[in-house]
């Protein structure tokens, strides 16, 4: 959870913590002071729920407008804030806010629809993929694990499945089974979409449900609680990488900036973040500014990531996936070379037509009378 204290009296005196509004319809996001646009600023809240002030906040529209006021830099460039109480001296606008910011019960999808689709005898797309370079079995296992479905047109539903075992809703995306890279021609249906706007369209779902999400394998905190947590942005590198290490709970945050009060179940545990390597300097400095996690952010990608690395904007999982693949093409070349002993010269024909057929390539031969 984002944390500040308010100044070093008030430290001292009374500490405060702040954090952005959790969603809580459209009625809880404002109009952002600097771009204009209705409905996309985020305002920073007490533990009250309690803002600080109307231009206190950030706008979602990032690389568009980028507007971000943190409290602690509010506090800083406003000293006669400090000694204000807002809980008796509000202004009128935070009436509304204070409203929105009454919790509402969590929106869930009924868990049946996520038995549904996780179907083992099915690979989607990315897991065709995947089952080239690591072993299908472990594969299996990792979707298994992590309630991963698959749509009748072989794409991937990432179910995001709380602490509680509630299932929040699945996010859907479409991935070339050649590559293992997601689809993101625009011009493709259902790139991504969310399984709660399909079910809200088929009327399944409530007009007035609402979307609150969780990490990506959080329901699996709770099995494995002396395990270390890697966490990673995308959900297909958490797959990746809890095939490919196994030592770690492997969750996701499903975005660069979901950084918000999700991570707030990782209280009391060890967590190690692993950001894409274009996200080093964003995670650092958003990691130190949460207070009660212990989250230690890894530069290996920051310190090894070569040029050609930066420009994909890679992550750990294309690092571990290129490793596995040489590894995978070591031993495969390793398989082409064969050491044929003792069949009778009658065989030979048969023995090169298989050898031929296998493509190996024979190293030493001998025949019954012992001559090579």
């Amino acid at each position: 959870m984002d944390s500040w204290t308010v100044d070093k009296t008030r430290k001292k005196m009374n500490r405060h913590f702040y954090s952005l509004q959790r969603y809580a319809g459209i009625s809880s996001r404002y109009t952002c002071p600097s771009c204009g646009k209705k409905h996309c600023f985020s305002l920073y809240v007490d533990e009250t729920g309690t803002p600080i002030d109307e231009r206190v906040g950030r706008c979602d529209h990032e690389s568009s407008c980028g507007y971000h006021v943190k409290p602690a830099d509010w506090f800083r460039d406003h000293p006669e804030a400090n000694g204000k109480d807002w809980r008796t001296e509000r202004p009128s606008w935070l009436d509304k806010a204070l409203a929105a910011r009454k919790q509402k019960p969590i929106c869930t999808i009924p868990i049946e629809f996520v038995n549904r689709s996780v179907r083992l005898d099915i690979d989607c797309h990315l897991t065709q993929y995947l089952n080239r370079i690591i072993d299908p079995v472990v594969i299996e296992c990792v979707r298994d694990a992590y309630r991963v479905g698959v749509t009748k047109n072989f794409d991937t539903i990432y179910f995001q499945i709380d602490s509680q075992g509630r299932c929040r809703s699945g996010k859907i995306m479409k991935y070339n089974p050649e590559t293992g890279h997601r689809i993101k021609d625009e011009e493709a249906l259902g790139k991504v979409t969310w399984v709660h706007a399909l079910l809200k369209k088929r009327q399944q779902l409530p007009e007035d449900w609402q979307l609150t999400q969780c990490l990506f394998g959080e329901h699996l905190l709770l099995k494995y609680p002396d395990k270390k947590v890697g966490l990673v942005e995308s959900e297909k590198t958490a797959l990746i990488c809890a095939a490919l290490m196994p030592q770690f709970i492997w969750l996701a945050t499903g975005g660069k900036t979901q950084l918000g009060t999700k991570l707030s179940i990782l209280q009391d545990r060890d967590v190690i973040a692993f950001p894409d390597v274009d996200a080093y300097d964003t995670w650092k400095e958003k990691m130190a500014s949460l207070d009660g996690l212990r989250i230690t952010v890894s530069d290996y990608l920051e310190t090894t990531a070569t040029p050609e690395e930066r420009d994909a904007k890679i992550d750990i999982a294309d690092r571990l996936l290129s490793e596995a693949k040489a590894s995978t093409q070591s031993r495969k070349q390793s398989q082409r070379y064969s050491i044929l002993q003792y069949f009778s010269p009658e065989h030979r024909d048969t023995v090169k037509e298989l050898m031929d057929e296998l493509d190996l390539v024979p190293v030493s031969v001998k025949s019954f009378d012992g001559t090579t």
